[in-house]
Order: C-alpha cells, then structure tokens, then sequence
C-alpha cells in the first residue's frame, strides 16, 4: 500500500512540473482525477483489510529519518480526500487552469495533503502542512492577484503562519521522547506540558480548520480561489487540520488525559455552528454561502469531537464512541455534499455568469442536470433525511442528548447550551439552502444570460455526477460506511468502543434510538408514487391552465421577457429577516436609508454595511500593533553605533541564555 501511495505521490510530483512547464492542460488535473480515484481504493482496502506498518525512509532531516505509515485513522481522512479530489480535478480538466501558477500548485497540493496523512513522525507531518499551506495560499493568489483577492490572499497566508508556528510549538511539546508517533505515545505529556500542548494543537488546527475567531480567513479564501480548488479547501483541507487535532489529542497524548480537555472544542464548535449558520443567512454570493455553510459543519465536528473527549474522561466508552462515530462520519458526508455543491456553483458561474443570486434565478429550467444535483446537495447540506447529511448530524443530536449520563453538572449544562447552540444552527443551515437553492434556481431569470444559460455537459456534468453519486451512496450506505471506522474507534478509545450500527442502520444500544434510512427511504418513495398516481390517474382528465401567479406583481414588460427583477425577492431581501434578528450575534452592522425625494422616480434605497466581529476584535488590534512597532522602528534609525553594538551584543546573549537553559532543563 505505501509503495502504491509513494508511486502517486511521484506522480503528482510529475504533473506538478508538467504544469510549471504549461504542458498538458487537461492532463495535469486529468492524472490528478487518476491518483485520486488510487488513493480512495487504498483507503478502502487498508480500512477493511487493516493498517500498514511504519516504514522508514532513507531521507528526512538530519537528527533522523522521515517516517511513513498507513493506519485506519489516516486512511479514513485519506477517502475523504479522495471522495472530494475526484470530483474536484475532472472539474478541473473541464475548465482547465487560468495559469502556469495555478496548474503546478493543484497536484502539489494534493500530494501535501497525502503526506501529512502518511507522516508517522512530527517532522514529516509539519512539513506537509506547511507547503499544503504555502499550496493552498498559492492557489488564491494566483486566481485574483490584485484587489479583493488579493486581501484574501494576504489574510489567508498570515492566518496560515500562525497556524504554522503554533503547530511546531505543539508537537515540540509532545515530541519530548521523540520525534516519531510511536515515541510520543509511549511516554504522553503530563501536567502543564499537556496542558500548553492542547491550547498550542487547538490554535494550530483551529485556525487552519476555521474555528472562532480564527475564521476570518475562510469566508474569504475560498470564494476568491477558482472551483476545483474551493471544493478541495473546504471538503479537505479544512479536514486535513481536524486530523491533526484528532491525532494529537486522542492519539498521541494518551487516553489518560482528563476530560475537561473536551470542553473547550464543546465550546468553539457549538460557537462556529451557529456563526457560520448566521452569515451562510446572509452573504450574497453563491460561494460565500457554501464557505460559511463550512464553518458551519466544521463546528458541529469539533463539538463532536470535544464530547467523544468529556465521554472518555467519564469511562463512558460507548457514548464516547458514539460521538466520535459522528464526528467520522460527518466528516466524510460533509466532504461529499460540499464538494459537490461548491462544483454546482461553478458550473452556474461557468454557464450562466455569475455567482451573485440577484444576477440568477429560473435555471432549473435551463440547467436541468446541474439543479437536480445542486438539490441533492442542498437536501443532504440542510440534514433532510434520508439524504446523507441526516445520519451524521442526528449522531451529533443524540451525542449531545446522552450526554445528561456524565455525573458533573457543570458537563451537563454545557451540553445542555450546545443542543440548543446545535439546533439553533442547523435549523439556520436548512433556511440557508432553502435561499441558495430558491434564489438561484427556482422563479424566473433575473438577466439574459441567465434565461439562455446552458446545462452542464462532457467532463463537468461528469464531475458533478461523481459527486452527486457518493452523496446518494452515503445516504443510504451510512452505516457500512461508519463499519469501515470501527477500527478508529476501537483504537482511540479502547475495546469497549464500538461504532453504534447494526446491518444497515445506525442504532443507540438494544433498547436506544435507531435510524433505518433505507425504511425512510422507502417510506418517501412509496408516498411519493402515490401522490403521483393520485395526481395522474385520479385527477382531471384534461390539465387546466390558467396565468401563473406571480406574487400580487403584473406580468413581465414586452422588452423584459425573462422578467423585471424588482418584482422577485433579492438575496439582501431574503436575509433581512434572519439578519436583523440574528445578524449582530455574527456582525457589526449598520443601515443606511435613503429616502426618495417627492416627486423623483428614483427608488428609496436602503443601504446595508456589515463587517465580522472579528476583523474588529482580532485584526484592528494587530494592525495597531503594527503601526506602532513601525513607529517605534523609524525611532531606532536615530541612534548612534555604539546603541546598535548595545542591541546586538544584548540579543546575542539572550539566545545564549536561553539555549543553555533548554540544555540543562
């Protein structure tokens, strides 16, 4: 298995170059589509066959060797790779790169991301992370080097060296033995050392995987990079730092840590549900919509996580299960039906565009094939059962229920005010689909372009039935899929832990709450039959037509065949409500209202200025630091040389001091 890993790594390594070199346009992301569609049947065989042991490599830095392994916990993010890349590249190959850039970073990319999979030492783990950041961040440049994202860009790329440093620090902390897992789990920090090693692991990986308040970067990242790249960042990359916090904190901290180490991810994971559930409410481009969506989800799997903590703690091994089962699982769910709804969105953007939904409306009637699969999507996203979003968010539900079993009432409390922070976001996460899916889709074409927009076909419509497809399999197919996890589960937690399935249903013990998609599913499907039955052979015999109603507003103009699009709801109009109920909880917001002059044709107008908490509280103080560390530096070019000889020799024997205290500590 690892050799057959190496070989795709190689290969990536070749179409990185062939880009770089402008060959083979559609090869390089076709070649990518082919290791992609490798490492998922990898991935499935080690997960049911069982782990490849650790090989060494006869290269790395120089106080040791690189190591390499394969184990269930790395090859389940491994599928969740793979379920995302092979969609995303054959969009890719579709619409093909917009430069050199952009073409070598794609597959350079994805093999970063297979190597922190693979790293069996700290080393080779941090060193795929950073350059699947220096990747990523290179990606977003290269699609908008000036302007808007340009600022992504630069955001993305400060947020991503801190999530680098705090990283080193971290596995710093933890490689005290050792540099490789085997050391680090066979003597698990203790005391202050874990302590400071959890909140260094939860920076690193929470800000790279988008937790409050390090999200800023997310919202604007992902819209600002090119399609197959936005599906990537948000169904992996973004999962690829869950790894990380998965396997430094269940992992190689040891399983006698104590269980208050679960509270804080309970606590920023119920708090990045509910805010990116409020601005997916809000944002008026169809990408942004999806990229908040993710911060959503990213919070409902580390709040899973963080139970799965609290429940070890307790040695209440089966509910501990129970939530990292859901946390597994929806990470694998989300990564199908984000990918595939970030793929609707460019193949809207491609077709008809645009991205902004007052610029769209009525495709379903121009892009059949790309509005029935943008459903599906949206079903699965706003966790309608059957659909595969269902399984994996009503794990969460119970998790956060059963929680009432841990004795200490300051537990209970919090999973108490995280069901209702849960259930408060995914209610606002289905509103979010109902306005992506309604806006773009349904009513009439708001532009020319979109009343003439064209369906998807060739390699996108293909693209986008890959994805579709792995949504539909996991939504009947969850519980096969969670077996394929059972050895995570056993291995983090202990031999009493086990996935809650049994055949082809989730279920919660022999007397607990059980869910039987394929009984829904063919409950819907046996209701949905009658109702057409009904219709069709019971009804009129002759359909009556009669004019559409079009909302109280006249019919269209004679020069407005696609329709006027004052007389359907705008994207700001559809989020009024939910944002001035909900919307200063996400945003500092401010509205200006300018009122028509008597007699003036011109329309009043009501002018909407929001901005993030965050950028307030995290970057205004950063940018002050800023100046004043600038300030202070023109005070230093007025001081004499003997001054900077002071300076020099003074830092010189500060490192010396500090370097001769970690010796002998």
């Amino acid at each position: 298995m690892l050799t057959l890993l190496g070989l795709g790594l190689l290969a990536l390594a070749v179409l990185a170059g062939l880009g770089a070199a402008g060959l083979g346009r559609r090869l390089v992301p076709l070649g990518a589509a082919a290791v992609a569609a490798v490492l998922g049947a990898v991935a499935v065989a080690t997960l049911a066959l069982g782990p490849v042991e650790e090989a060494v490599l006869a290269l790395g830095p120089p106080w040791g060797p690189a190591r390499v392994a394969l184990d269930a916990l790395s090859a389940w993010f491994l599928l969740v790779l793979a379920v995302v890349a092979l969609p995303a590249a054959l969009f890719a190959a579709a619409t093909g790169p917009s430069s050199r850039a952009e073409a070598a970073a794609f597959p350079l990319f994805l093999a970063a991301m297979v190597l922190v999979l693979l790293a069996a030492d700290a080393f080779t783990l941090l060193l795929g992370f950073e350059v699947m950041s220096l990747a990523s961040w290179a990606l977003v440049a290269a699609r908008h080097p000036a302007g808007r994202g340009r600022r992504a860009a630069r955001l993305y790329f400060g947020f991503a060296a801190f999530s680098g440093l705090c990283l080193i620090a971290g596995f710093a902390l933890l490689s005290a033995p050792g540099m490789g897992f085997s050391e680090m789990r066979a003597a698990p920090p203790e005391g202050w050392r874990g302590t400071l090693a959890l909140v260094l692991i939860l920076l690193g990986a929470g800000s790279k995987a988008g937790l409050l308040p390090f999200h800023l970067w997310l919202p604007l990242a992902h819209p600002a990079a090119a399609t197959p790249v936005s599906a990537l960042m948000s169904g992996a990359m973004v999962k690829i730092a869950l790894y990380v916090l998965v396997r430094a904190l269940f992992d190689l901290a040891g399983v006698a840590q104590p269980g208050w180490w679960g509270a804080p991810l309970v606590v920023l994971g119920a708090a990045t549900a509910l805010w990116g559930a409020i601005r997916a409410n809000v944002e008026t481009d169809i990408k942004a919509i999806l990229a908040c969506s993710t911060l959503e989800n990213v919070g409902l799997i580390t709040l899973a996580l963080g139970l799965a903590l609290v429940f070890r703690g307790a040695d209440l091994a089966p509910l501990a299960a129970l939530a990292l089962s859901a946390a597994l699982l929806h990470t694998l769910v989300h990564a199908g039906f984000k990918g595939l709804l970030f793929l609707v969105a460019g193949a809207v953007a491609e077709q008809a565009g645009s991205r902004d939904p007052d610029r769209l409306g009525g495709l379903i009637h121009r892009m059949p094939w790309v509005a029935g699969l943008a459903m599906l999507g949206a079903a699965s996203a706003a966790a309608l059962p059957p659909f595969s979003g269902f399984a994996s968010e009503w794990l969460v539900l119970q998790a956060l229920i059963q929680s009432w079993r841990v004795a200490e009432l300051p537990v209970q409390l919090l999973s108490a005010a995280a069901l209702v922070t849960a259930g408060m976001a995914l209610a606002l996460a289905a509103a979010a689909m109902l306005r992506f899916v309604g806006l773009v889709f349904l009513g009439r074409p708001r532009t020319p372009r979109a009343a003439g927009a064209l369906d998807a076909s060739g390699l996108m419509r293909a693209a986008l039935v890959v994805a579709g497809a792995v949504c539909a399999a996991l939504a009947l197919l969850a519980a096969p899929a969670l077996g394929l996890a059972g050895g995570i589960v056993t291995g983090l937690l202990g031999e009493g832990a086990a996935p809650p399935i049994s055949g082809l249903d989730l279920i919660l013990g022999e007397a607990g709450a059980r869910y039987a998609p394929w009984a829904v599913t063919a409950l819907l499907a046996g209701l949905t039959l009658a109702l057409w039955y009904g219709l069709h052979r019971k009804g009129a015999p002759e359909p009556r037509r009669g004019p559409a109603w079009d909302c109280g507003f006249m019919p269209p103009p004679a020069d407005l065949p696609f329709g006027d699009p004052l007389t359907q709801p705008s994207a700001a109009g559809a989020a009024q409500p939910i944002r001035r109920a909900l919307g200063r909880l996400a945003l500092a917001q401010r509205e200006t209202h300018h009122p028509a002059t008597p007699g003036s044709t011109v329309p009043a107008r009501l002018r909407v200025e929001a901005r993030d908490h965050g950028f307030v509280a995290l970057l205004w103080p950063l940018g002050r630091l800023r100046r004043l560390a600038g300030h202070q530096a023109e005070r230093l070019r007025g001081l004499p040389l003997s001054a900077y000889l002071a300076l020099a020799l003074g830092t010189l024997v500060l490192l010396l001091a500090l370097l001769a205290w970690g010796a002998v500590a």
